[in-house]
């Protein structure tokens, strides 16, 4: 069994290829090369630019890839959505396709459009959009660079952003939001509908999901003496259980507990006043629910 899996090459590739190595699979690529070396024999992998991966995926050319829920929409590709891994190239934050406009533009909507040039790489999600607006535009396909052709080039712009700031960089502001959108795991039908494919694709999702859980939650364990246990669990986060077990020689007990990373710098203080000692706080790898 071999797995034909796509993997997105750009702005993606390195935070795709960290979340790979926390989640088990080690990639290495050469920068000339589209063909990483996945250290796994059931896997072969084509570093694919996103856009393409929908429809490289339902031409049934890869089995299963990582792509952008905005492409998947704009190529209205048929392909079958595994899981949902929200991050980014800079953060975990969604990303959203925008409409945006010049600072001094007079478009404030999509009736606005009408007649208009817009640069966009969503050309076809963008004609839906005006359309299901009742809207006629031109639509031009950019190869990117979209900010720099307002108002010269394009009266409007389609493009996605994650944080805004290369759009406040160039003067321009949001307008509309066309779709928000996540990183997905999609599978062709017929790679989800071979056993022995859909079994490796969902040990590659549960382990992926698993890896994006560990990263915003971390272990605490340290060593509580029997007098004051009830003050230091007191402090826990009431929705989470600790795992208590008795220390050798009946000196006390060893807690344990998974919290999340921003509750560390408040409660570690917190614990040490209740009378915790030894506390030690440690990243995780995996979480799987």
């Amino acid at each position: 069994m071999e797995l034909k899996l796509g993997l997105p090459k750009g702005s993606m590739q390195d935070a795709t290829f960290k979340l790979f190595e926390k989640a088990g699979w080690s990639i290495r690529v050469d920068s000339r090369s589209y063909q990483p070396v996945v250290d796994d024999p059931e896997i072969s992998a084509l570093l694919i630019r996103p856009q393409e991966i929908p429809r490289y995926l339902e031409d049934g050319i890869i089995d299963v890839g990582l792509t952008g829920k905005d492409w998947i929409e704009d190529n209205g590709a048929d392909v079958h959505e595994v899981c949902e891994l929200t991050y980014s190239k800079a953060t975990r934050n969604a990303i959203r396709v925008v409409l945006a406009a010049g600072q001094d533009s007079p478009i404030e909507g999509p009736k606005d459009l009408a007649g208009k040039r817009i640069a966009t790489e969503y050309v076809q999600l963008t004609e839906r959009w005006l359309a299901a607006h009742g809207v006629k535009a031109d639509v031009e396909f950019s190869w990117g660079a979209c900010e720099v052709k307002v108002p010269v080039l394009a009266d409007a712009i389609v493009v996605n952003t994650e944080t805004g700031s290369s759009l406040r960089a160039h003067n321009l502001r949001i307008v509309d939001t066309l779709l928000t959108s996540t990183t997905r795991l999609v599978a062709n039908h017929a790679a989800w509908a071979d056993p022995e494919k859909r079994a490796k694709i969902e040990g590659l999702a549960m382990l992926l999901i698993g890896a994006l859980n560990a990263d915003s939650l971390r272990g605490l364990k340290m060593n509580v003496s029997r007098e004051q246990i009830d003050a230091v669990v007191a402090q826990l986060p009431s929705l989470k259980r600790p795992t208590v077990s008795p220390l050798f020689g009946d000196s006390g007990f060893a807690v344990e507990i998974i919290i999340d990373e921003k509750e560390a710098r408040d409660l570690i203080p917190r614990l040490k006043r209740a009378g915790a000692e030894g506390i030690v706080e440690y990243p995780l790898y995996k979480v799987v629910y």
